[in-house]
């Protein structure tokens, strides 16, 4: 395997894992008071637009690894919903 693929999977896995923390603590706190809509919404459109571009380049290490980080950012998502303060007003939602 040639040392730039290395690099490109290693680098995949960190990127793809990197909300994992965020979404663990969410769960074990059941608080997410903390967690920006606007980051979560932009890192989804991000990956949606990652795995279009892999497909383009028929490059696996892309279309697996942003698919898996959007399932997790859809899970973020979904619990910062469901353990949102409910008195938080719309404009401190970003």
């Amino acid at each position: 395997m040639d040392i730039a693929v290395i690099i490109g999977v290693l680098a995949s896995i960190c990127t793809t894992l990197s909300l994992l923390p965020q979404l663990i603590k969410m769960i074990r706190t059941t608080k997410a008071g903390d967690v920006s809509y606007l980051m979560l919404a932009v890192l989804f459109v991000g990956g949606i637009l990652w795995v279009v571009y892999g497909v383009l380049r028929n490059d696996p290490v892309i279309i697996v690894s942003n698919c898996v980080s959007t399932v997790i950012n859809i899970v973020s998502s979904y619990f910062s919903i469901r353990y949102r303060p409910r008195d938080r007003k719309l404009t401190e939602l970003a």
